[in-house]
């Protein structure tokens, strides 16, 4: 956290530094537009000629360059602004304050595997703490590795590249802050996508098209020479002729283009501010210096047939900006009035538009694989910007044995670290099964919820909350959070027993999962659950499955634990001068205290301890 303090004191500093740039830049901009004002009309109005013909191109110089400077020191510090913003979203990262970030609420599935249950996704998740992407398709990447478990070569890929990119943390936050720079939504990135890779040309006969360019360019600008140079003669009217004939035959052949450059236009107007970003992020990936398998793989794919990915997307930037010039389709006229006389006189759209023709025809098959290697690099430095803040977490090694899991001093990363309980945990062999017991309160579905998290960390190849830790490639399954859904007419306990059977199907089919159940049969009497409870847990040894179970069901732990079903393991309580003490710590043995009757007496109803007196 120091670090990140030390960073926001650094570009207050640059800001303030830049804002007074501005304010001096700003003033000579006016200052050289009143001057030469001015001058143009002192020297216009004195008829000194050669003095105006000099002025007016120096003070249109003098203009453009310190525009120029200016929209260059605006640019600079906006890019330190977003550098500021990355550290204090950092700072807000370590004390577990997420409500500012986005939380992938769109991917929250309720049929998911795990994700539902775990907080993967929505408010205070795992996604929020996570993600640091900036463009569309890097948000939806990092969900795909948070929903998906990697297999054991690709984790070690990405562990390796994420363990050279958590030290180079200037790299990765101006990587950040340059993708900040542009905001564009989904469907702007795939209309773009789909206009560079549909087939076929918009212009036919581009040869031809080029040569009449240049033939009519070439008879244009000696007609519009040849006007100029008598438009003060007595032969003026003659001279008007032969530019009026180009001017009329250049006006043909733009009308006949515009509706191609209109199609330009439309399908690209909002994309000149994705090309600037992907431009921006691509150019500092291909000019840095990698050694991890991944890193290095991705890094080349942006260099193929030895031109720059960088290079070719800025040409087309400048292409469309420049083609936009001309105005957008439903204006009532065109927005710059001297790009339309250009046009006329040289027939500009005919450039632009081969260009762009060009250039899509060399390009047609590389943006979207360009696009998913930023999208990579992007969930790369999420997780290496989670890494670079939780020093103390580890890289797990991934087990080529199955059924293998093992973590020390093992938190959640959600709950603040001043405050979190770590526990150990081991679990070997297919068949293994744990039954967790406890009271209310006591950590049992966190405890669930806190391997799962870092289970779903460690099989995407990011660090968990673990001192040490190792685990086998697996499958995760739970079953902690079924709700009733009125829309569909499911009750909980029906809902329950659908992922119950989801389940039982996947480990039949050979799958290696690890499952996490949280109470079962909630929704039914004790006699019922009692009994489903241990049919369950029986046909679940009995199929060699591995995972855990949490239930408050003592009689339920006792029985399995005889049948040498489970493993029992609890949390406990105690009370202590009238207060309820809880350690969170995972003990052997089933749970010694139940503190349900404690807790109501608490909250005002009268206990009754024999039921059968009490009347």
């Amino acid at each position: 956290m120091d670090k990140y303090k030390s960073n926001i004191l650094e570009y207050k500093s640059s800001l303030a530094i830049l804002s007074k740039s501005l304010e001096r830049l700003s003033t000579i901009r006016l200052l050289i537009f009143i001057f030469s004002t001015i001058l143009i009309y002192f020297f216009a109005n004195e008829g000194l000629l050669t003095l105006l013909l000099i002025t007016v191109p120096l003070g249109a110089l003098s203009f453009g360059i310190i525009i120029k400077r200016h929209k260059k020191v605006a640019f600079e510090k906006k890019h330190v602004t977003f550098l500021k913003e990355i550290n204090e979203a950092e700072i807000l990262r370590l004390e577990n304050k997420l409500s500012e970030f986005p939380s992938g609420e769109k991917f929250v599935d309720p049929n998911h595997s795990y994700a539902a249950d775990l907080d993967v996704f929505g408010k205070y998740s795992i996604f929020q703490l996570l993600n640091r992407t900036t463009t569309e398709s890097g948000y939806s990447l990092l969900a795909e590795w948070l929903k998906e478990s990697a297999s054991r070569e690709i984790i070690a890929e990405r562990q390796a590249a994420i363990q050279e990119l958590t030290p180079k943390l200037d790299w990765r936050q101006n990587f950040q802050a340059s993708g900040m720079h542009y905001t564009y939504n989904k469907s702007e990135y795939n209309k773009l996508v789909s206009w560079v890779e549909e087939p076929g040309q918009l212009l036919t006969n581009q040869t031809g098209y080029f040569i009449l360019c240049i033939f009519l360019s070439i008879l244009s600008t000696i007609a519009t020479g040849y006007f100029l140079l008598n438009i003060l003669s007595t032969s003026w009217l003659a001279a008007m002729i032969p530019f009026i004939v180009t001017f009329l035959l250049n006006l043909f052949v733009s009308r006949k283009l515009k509706p191609i450059a209109g199609e330009i236009i439309e399908n690209t107007q909002h994309n000149v501010k994705i090309l600037g970003a992907y431009r921006s992020i691509i150019s500092l990936i291909e000019t840095e210096k990698f050694n991890s398998n991944l890193l290095l793989r991705l890094q080349s794919s942006l260099s193929l047939n030895f031109y720059s990915a960088a290079n070719e997307i800025n040409r087309l930037r400048v292409i469309l900006e420049t083609l936009q010039l001309r105005g957008i389709k439903g204006e009532s006229m065109q927005r710059n009035i001297i790009y339309s006389v250009f046009n006329v006189l040289w027939l500009l759209d005919i450039y632009w538009i081969i260009l762009t023709e060009k250039w899509r025809g060399r390009n047609r098959a590389h943006l979207r694989s360009w696009a998913y290697t930023v999208s990579e690099f992007e969930v790369l430095n999420s997780l290496a910007g989670f890494s670079y803040s939780n020093p103390t977490y580890s890289f797990p090694e991934i087990k080529q044995e199955p059924y293998n899991m093992h973590f020390e001093m093992l938190g959640h990363p959600l709950i603040d670290h001043r405050s979190r309980v770590c526990n150990d945990f081991n679990l070997t062999g297919r068949g293994e099964i744990v039954m967790i017991t406890g009271s209310n309160m006591a950590g049992k579905s966190t405890f669930l919820r806190t391997l799962g998290v870092n289970l779903v960390l460690s099989l995407m190849g990011a660090p968990c909350c673990a001192k040490l830790a190792y685990v086998s490639q697996m499958h995760l399954f739970t079953s902690m959070r079924t709700q009733d859904n009125l829309e569909e007419g499911v009750s909980s306990f029906y809902a329950e027993l659908k992922r119950i059977e989801q389940l039982l199907k996947l480990i039949k089919d050979g799958q290696a999962i690890f499952f996490l159940l949280d109470e079962m049969f909630k929704g039914t009497n004790s006699e019922d659950r009692h009994r489903g409870g241990f049919s369950l847990i029986k046909q679940l040894k009995d199929l060699n499955a591995f995972g855990i179970i949490s239930t408050h069901d003592l009689e339920l732990a006792k029985l399995a634990g005889k049948h040498h079903i489970v493993n029992n393991r609890s949390f406990n309580s105690e009370i202590q001068e009238g207060e309820m003490i809880f350690n969170y710590g995972l003990s052997e043995g089933i749970c010694s205290d139940f503190n349900a009757s404690e807790l109501m007496r608490r909250s005002g109803i009268n206990i009754i301890f024999n039921m059968e007196e009490g009347w």
